[in-house]
């Protein structure tokens, strides 16, 4: 595991750059997602556009102001968070730049670089409105085309995707939010991939209606992103063990060397009662464990269907032997590694869909292809991960699991009621 690219980069090149220990793997990994998906659902807007599905919006500007007093101070606070904060992170000596999470919500920084980097952002921003100031301010009209707005629709999707994955993690488990909610929601671990989805697309439609961007094109449009996001984002989870795995594989146990062996005989019972607190403090008890035997064949290595997650980033397991290293945990006994099954899944479903978009000519009937996909690629990996459980009517399911059928329901509706529909040219469907 790669809990930051400090180890990927030890590891993989013999490189050791002290300073890659504030870049998040997992972060990393989805920040690569989102400007992959920005860049896929240009090219499909513009193709929309072309094909006149999509029109521009006029708004209107005025050029030649100079530059005014709040945007000098927004560009100063932000220089100044930048400043005090990033560059902060590599000059201070604070011992709790071992983990960046910790310094950024922390009252520890660097002043000297926050004034100079927030009287930098703010003296640019009047040199550049300086530069363009007119005698006399004049309104003018600009054309603005929907591929135009597509780093805005990335930032919502961003941010309220965060809030939402966040505000449905702790929904999930609700006992660990009310011990420290605060911690619960700052925290860049336990992401609820449904919630972000669910309130990043409450948050694109607002953003379409305002804007006038035909809110079906547009989904249509994002339906390869979403699955394409989804693929890469789930390699942060496989790379950094952020906890997101699946049951145990009592068909092997974890060397003390983190390495997987086939179990033989009682093995798997024996190293399930070596770490009995371990997994009653997070089950209640042995007898809850869930936990299924499958074999890899020949041909497959044995990683791909039990996996210990050393040195995750989460810390979750049991210590390994002779690390004395800040992340220094692996699991016990080893799971399904169910995020690399999506990263195949998501990728793979990404290409189907965009092999088949310029075949979906009615609005709306691609988008919902995505959802009976998305949904069933995840109903059926939920049956190998582990997740909290409701009780409802006798039923046990997970959140994702009701989400996920909702989604192959909506999917199925969408696809049965537009399928009589003739194809559209509507601007806004």
């Amino acid at each position: 595991m790669y809990p930051n690219l400090y180890y990927a980069f030890k590891d993989l090149f013999g490189i050791n750059w002290k300073f890659l220990h504030f870049v998040n793997s997992f972060g990393f990994f989805v920040a690569i997602a989102f400007v992959c998906s920005a860049a896929v659902l240009s090219k499909e807007l513009k193709r929309k556009e072309r094909q006149g599905l999509l029109v521009p919006e006029d708004e209107t500007i005025i050029v030649g102001k100079p530059a005014s007093l709040q945007a000098l101070l927004i560009n100063f606070i932000f220089g100044f968070l930048l400043g005090f904060k990033f560059i902060g992170l590599f000059l201070s000596d604070s011992p709790l730049t071992n983990n960046p999470q910790d310094f950024i919500f922390s009252s520890e920084g660097s002043w000297p670089a926050g004034l100079l980097l927030g009287l930098l952002f703010a003296g640019l921003n009047w040199w550049e409105k300086n530069k363009q100031k007119l005698p006399q301010p004049e309104e003018r009209k600009i054309r603005i085309w929907p591929h135009d707005r597509v780093g805005d629709i990335t930032i919502y999707a961003a941010i309220f995707g965060f809030l939402g994955a966040k505000i449905f993690n702790s929904l999930e488990t609700w006992s660990d939010f009310i011990k420290n909610p605060i911690a619960s929601l700052i925290s860049f671990s336990g992401l609820t991939f449904y919630g972000g989805l669910i309130c990043a697309a409450l948050a694109i439609w607002y953003y379409a209606k305002k804007h006038k961007i035909g809110f079906w094109h547009l989904n249509d449009a994002a339906a390869p992103v979403l699955m394409l996001a989804y693929g890469m984002g789930r390699i942060g989870c496989q790379v950094s063990g952020d906890g997101d795995w699946g049951i145990i594989n009592s068909a092997y146990y974890t060397t003390p060397d983190s390495k997987v062996a086939l179990a033989t005989g009682n093995q798997f019972q024996e190293a399930l009662a070596q770490n009995s607190s371990f997994f009653t403090n997070q089950f209640g008890s042995l007898d809850q464990v869930p936990y299924l035997s499958a074999k890899a064949p020949s041909f497959l290595p044995d990683w791909m269907l039990a996996y210990s997650y050393p040195h995750n980033v989460i810390n979750e397991g049991v210590q390994i032997m002779g690390c004395k290293d800040q992340y220094c945990s692996h699991l016990p006994l080893p799971v399904f590694p169910t995020p690399f099954y999506e990263i195949i899944l998501g990728i793979t479903l990404f290409f189907v869909i965009w092999s088949v978009r310029k075949k979906f000519t009615t609005p709306g009937k691609l988008f919902g292809l995505y959802l009976l996909l998305n949904g069933i690629e995840r109903f059926f990996i939920e049956k190998i991960r582990v997740n909290t459980k409701y009780d409802i009517f006798g039923f046990h399911p997970t959140q994702a699991e009701i989400i996920s059928s909702l989604l192959i329901i909506t999917g199925i509706v969408l696809l049965i009621a537009l399928k009589k529909k003739q194809p559209s040219n509507e601007i806004n469907v």
